[in-house]
């Protein structure tokens, strides 16, 4: 991938890690439900943006195979009200990109741009 291939295509996220689209707020709910019994990390990507890319990819290096959490991929361009609700659902102000790692229908780790670090996740889970 080169340069200015960021941001082009946003099947980047299903290559590298076996992320669960979110595309309605209904799949969200019962992502956010399901974080009573596994911890849900939601990933908010702009394909529009190589920032986001950039971090996209540095998660997914550093991510690895298994971790105890639920992963979910939101492109907030296509899916903005989703975006906005997982943002309002979590009392956590939106940013672009941002990971919220949710326990028990609560934010509990939350970061934007290169701040998303996956160790800091792991230790968080």
């Amino acid at each position: 991938m080169g340069l200015f291939s960021f941001g082009k295509s946003n099947t980047s996220a299903s290559r590298n890690l076996n992320w669960s689209k979110i595309e309605t707020i209904e799949s969200l709910q019962k992502a956010l439900a399901g974080s009573n019994k596994t911890p849900a990390l939601f990933f908010k990507h702009s394909t529009r943006c190589s920032i986001s890319s950039m971090a996209l990819n540095r998660f997914e290096k550093e991510w690895g195979e298994s971790n105890n959490c639920d992963i979910y991929f939101i492109d907030l361009i296509a899916n903005r009200d989703v975006s906005n609700t997982l943002s309002e659902v979590a009392n956590v102000q939106h940013q672009s990109p941002q990971v919220m790692l949710i326990k028990n229908g609560k934010a509990v780790y939350n970061a934007s741009h290169s701040a998303i670090d996956a160790e800091e996740i792991k230790t968080n889970l």
